[in-house]
C-alpha cells in the first residue's frame, strides 16, 4: 500500500514537472522579448537628462568666469599699483583665462544642443 501511494508521488510529481518546465521557459522567452528591442527610449531619455544639465552647467561656468575675472582685475591692480614691470604678461593671463571660460562655455552649449 505504501508502494502504490509512493509510485502514485512520483507521477503526480512528473507530471507536474512536465508543465512547469513549458511555463518556466514562455515565461523567460517573454521576458528576453521584453528586455530586448533598440533602446531609443533610453538613448532618448538618456539624451534629455544630459541635455537638461546644460543650462546649470553654462550659467555656473558664466558665474565661475566672473569670479576669475574680478580676481584677475584685484591681481593686476596690485602689481599695476605696486610698479610690477610684469603687470601686462599677468593682465593677458588673466584675461585669457576669463574669456576661454566664456567661450568654452558657449562652444559646448551650442555643438550639444
Amino acid at each position: 500500500m505504501r508502494d502504490n501511494n509512493n509510485n502514485q508521488k512520483c507521477l503526480i510529481m512528473k507530471k507536474q514537472r512536465k508543465k512547469i518546465l513549458p511555463a518556466a521557459i514562455t515565461m523567460l522567452a517573454g521576458f528576453s522579448a521584453t528586455a530586448q528591442g533598440n533602446g531609443t527610449a533610453g538613448i532618448t531619455e538618456a539624451t534629455q537628462m544630459v541635455t537638461s544639465y546644460f543650462d546649470p552647467a553654462t550659467q555656473l561656468i558664466y558665474a565661475i568666469g566672473a569670479v576669475v575675472g574680478l580676481i584677475g582685475g584685484v591681481k593686476v591692480y596690485n602689481k599695476f599699483s605696486s610698479g610690477d614691470p610684469d603687470t601686462s604678461k599677468t593682465a593677458a593671463s588673466w584675461f585669457g583665462a576669463c574669456i576661454f571660460l566664456i567661450v568654452a562655455a558657449t562652444i559646448l552649449r551650442s555643438f550639444f544642443l
